[in-house]
């Protein structure tokens, strides 16, 4: 039985292999994460990664792209994945993002409850349009969505 919480902190360089392996487990893509590794935020229990979530900045950071989102299946149900994304909308805001947007194959139905809401890839602008996850990473059948932040 687990009896702390996880600590949430920023990201460093030496989180690197052990969130890559963390979005491996969990299916998500790699594309982009070591240069988008400073805006992302990780949840730490007894020395081991047990979540993660981040951001990419977009342009010149007018938009983010929430991404990364992934949790440990013995973290999963109990909360951590809310609290990670609530971490990074509010440092996306912290940071002057006017919207954040993100891609999904399995998450439509969690992310509403965070403000988001589907929109149509050709409203998505340009800065978001042309990240590795939006142009490849993530299959064109992705549902897109967005959150207007501060709005």
């Amino acid at each position: 039985m687990m009896t702390t919480s996880p600590l949430l902190r920023d990201a460093t360089a030496a989180d690197l292999p052990r969130v890559e392996a963390l979005l491996v487990e969990n299916k998500l893509p790699l594309d982009g994460v070591r240069e988008a590794l400073e805006c992302f935020v990780v949840a730490e229990h007894d020395g081991a990664i047990v979540g993660v979530a981040g951001t990419e900045r977009c342009g010149v950071g007018q938009y983010a792209l929430l991404r990364s989102v992934a949790v440990a299946d013995a973290w999963k149900g109990k909360g951590l994945g809310r609290a990670l994304v609530s971490r990074v909308i509010a440092d996306a805001e912290s940071r002057g993002a006017k919207a954040l947007y993100l891609l999904t194959t399995t998450a439509e139905h969690y992310f509403p409850s965070f403000g988001f809401r589907q929109t149509e890839r050709a409203k998505v602008p340009a800065d978001v349009q042309s990240t590795v996850e939006f142009a490849s990473a993530c299959p064109a059948s992705a549902v897109v969505m967005v959150r207007e932040i501060g709005a």
